[in-house]
């Protein structure tokens, strides 16, 4: 890969993560993206556009045993953004938190919150004192804003990786580095849904431009796609 900046996407296969992609591709930088073992993605045909420009790796990020591997196979490489991109959602996002089952919930929190901080707290050595790491929110994730309930476990996940990335920044203060959560707003992809008022193409520069422009800014930040403060 050339000298550019270099993003890792965890979560790159399709819909805003492989967009996301191809926005830092777009802006020179190169890109590590994450994909799922099986079929063909985004993510390949991206890597087929700009050879040199990408790597693509497998990760499951429900499974430690894989982002163990990942980490010894990045080993030595300096990452100047590191981005969580992977999540889910239930099943029928009308169920209320109580009529959830046990399984589904449990899956939703792993994915959605624990998943992503085994990622960054395996790699953020990887990431150098002027770089980025952060992750894919929601603003249903805010409890100050949820005025409405609805998609409750969803809400709660984001809530909680919310939670778990204030403690991360509280736990490395003497060695503050940017770190950003991000709430891209509802767009139309297959997690979003067909009913959602934004596109991919015009919400992905958006976040493009805030990821960039936080990089070397130390502190965690709650931040929309137009790079203001969502309340926690």
């Amino acid at each position: 890969m050339s000298s550019a900046p270099t993003i890792l996407i965890v979560g790159a296969s399709r819909g805003l993560g492989a967009a996301v992609a191809a926005g830092f591709l777009g802006c020179g930088w190169n890109v590590v993206g994450t994909v799922r073992a099986g079929s063909r993605t985004a993510l390949h045909d991206l890597a087929e556009k700009h050879p040199g420009r990408v790597e693509i790796e497998t990760l499951d990020i429900d499974e430690p045993d894989q982002i163990a591997a990942l980490r010894e196979r990045l080993a030595g490489k300096a990452l100047d953004i590191l981005f969580v991109n992977a999540g889910t959602t239930t099943h029928d996002q009308h169920l209320h938190v109580g009529e959830v089952a046990t399984e589904e919930f449990v899956r939703v929190m792993v994915t959605n919150a624990l998943g992503p901080m085994r990622v960054i707290e395996s790699l953020q050595d990887l990431v150098p004192a002027d770089g980025l790491i952060g992750a894919m929110s929601s603003g249903q994730g805010s409890i100050a804003n949820n005025e409405t309930g609805m998609r409750e476990v969803y809400r709660g996940s984001k809530a909680a990786l919310n939670m778990f990335m204030r403690s991360f920044a509280a736990r490395e203060a003497a060695h503050p580095r940017a770190m950003v959560m991000l709430a891209p707003g509802w767009i139309r992809t297959d997690l979003g849904g067909p009913e959602a008022p934004f596109t991919i193409e015009e919400s992905v520069p958006l976040l493009v431009d805030v990821l960039i422009s936080k990089r070397g800014v130390p502190g965690l930040q709650f931040l929309d796609r137009f790079g203001q403060t969502v309340p926690w």
